[in-house]
């Protein structure tokens, strides 16, 4: 997937000579754009005057721009990217060589201290070395450290959405058996099944249930399944996929902005939208095999194999070899040790009381051994029920206290009091008080915490 990153292309932005150098002082007019791409320049000769000029105006900050280059040019001796290298570890004293992964993990530890223009640089290198609408995502303002956003290999919407995906009952659903992972959605009443063995190979499915527009999203290296409500801020917007990742979690696009939006907490993030306080609001999903989501919900619907796209849907074909190892393939700022990379967690993101959000994280393996999990946080009392086949839901328990399961689908509060457990809520049997439901999202250890490095972890 690596393209080399001709001059030519590098410079879209200017044409200025080599010789227009700039000054260091802050204050002071920044290297000109043009002296990085002229650096990765086939031409020695005009890479040498380049990496010159650059050499007594370099600071640390400007080091995603040469990672960023030096990402989509060929490796080995005497090549551009190698240049490059050589230069990057005499201005900065590291000795990373080639592993450009070690270079990102080094400068996401300094202050985030970029060029100035390093948004307009960056949207010119996806420009020329990707395809054009990739780089046109980077403009406007950003929430995120730009040198973290890399990208994912593939071009927009190279890995296709399902778009009002056709659906089928769940008698016509032969292709699935009862042990298979299902994504389960109950939305305007209707319930629904998205299942992992055709979602892994589109990550995205713009649907329609029960009347409420839906983007279904799957971000399969970190894990997560979210379905988000894709009308906000009084228009009905059109998700995809960018082929950008921000710490190995895909950024979606919408196509009326063209902004950038963080998969996990529903918010855009790079693009004109930043800062307008619009956030997407979440449906509650459950993670749990098919056999326990069509017992539940006998009148299910569940998506089709016949999507128009020519893929293996077997199970687990799609990315069976990242699935097989704790290996990751982009790197992360940092990873916690507490789990395994990818040992999962339910996520829950909560207001805070001092402002913001706090971020949850309980252990899969936690949680199925402690099938009722009462705790307070941020001031919510909640309750996370866990069925025998692992499906996790979570409440809000208030004052009751549950202390027990009653077969499958009901729970036995400290009373005596029956509980059934739905979708949406906790209903108590024959009244009519209910206990909501709290969207929560099942992920990858490593992908949540690269989110959300401050949550707190209950294993």
């Amino acid at each position: 997937m690596r393209r080399v990153l001709l001059l030519g292309i590098a410079l879209a932005i200017a044409a200025a000579a080599a010789s227009a150098a700039a000054r260091t002082q802050r204050g002071s007019e920044s290297p000109s754009l043009d002296l990085f791409f002229q650096a990765s320049a086939s031409d020695s000769a005009a890479a040498d005057r380049a990496l010159a000029a650059l050499a007594p105006v370099w600071r640390n900050g400007y080091t995603a721009m040469i990672v960023d280059m030096a990402r989509f040019l060929k490796s080995g001796p005497g090549t551009p990217r190698a240049r490059l290298i050589a230069f990057l570890e005499a201005r900065t004293g590291q000795r990373f060589g080639d592993d450009l992964g070690a270079w990102r993990e080094w400068m996401w530890k300094l202050p985030y201290d970029p060029h100035p223009r390093y948004m307009e640089f960056k949207a010119a290198v996806y420009r020329g070395a990707v395809e054009p609408r990739t780089g046109d995502f980077l403009r406007g303002q950003a929430a995120i450290r730009l040198d973290e956003i890399d990208w994912g290999g593939v071009k927009v919407n190279g890995i296709p959405p399902l778009v009002s995906p056709r659906v089928v009952s769940a008698s016509e659903a032969g292709y699935l058996d009862d042990g298979h992972l299902v994504y389960g959605v109950v939305a305007g009443g209707e319930a629904r099944a998205y299942p992992r063995r055709i979602l892994a190979w589109h990550e995205m499915a713009l649907d329609t249930l029960g009347g409420v527009k839906l983007a279904v999203v799957y971000c399969t290296l970190c894990g997560t399944v979210i379905p988000y409500r894709s009308d906000v801020g009084g228009v009905a917007r059109t998700f995809g996929t960018s082929g950008l990742l921000y710490r190995s979690n895909k950024l979606m696009f919408d196509e009326e902005s063209g902004s950038l939006w963080s998969t996990l907490e529903g918010k855009p993030v790079v693009g004109p939208l930043v800062g307008s306080g619009l956030t997407l609001e979440m449906e509650p999903v459950v993670t749990t095999t098919w056999g326990e989501w069509r017992r539940r919900h006998p009148s299910t619907t569940v998506l089709s194999l016949a999507t128009g796209f020519d893929r293996d849907y077997g199970d687990g074909v799609a990315y069976r070899e990242y699935f097989a190892t704790d290996r990751l393939m982009f790197r992360v700022p940092r990873v916690d040790t507490r789990l395994k990379n990818k040992d999962e967690i339910l996520g829950v993101l909560l207001p805070a009381i001092g402002g913001g959000r706090q971020a949850i994280a309980f252990a899969a393996a936690y949680l199925q051994s402690h099938r009722i999990h009462h705790g307070t946080y941020e001031g919510r009392a909640l309750v996370v029920l866990t069925t025998t086949g692992g499906a996790n839901r979570v409440y809000e328990s208030g004052a009751i206290r549950i202390a027990r399961w009653q077969g499958a689908d009901a729970v036995v509060d400290a009373t005596g009091q029956t509980w059934l457990v739905t979708e949406a809520a906790l209903v108590k049997a024959g009244g009519v008080d209910k206990l909501p439901r709290v969207p929560a999202v099942r992920a990858f250890w490593f992908g949540w915490y690269a989110q959300f490095p401050e949550t707190a972890l209950v294993k």
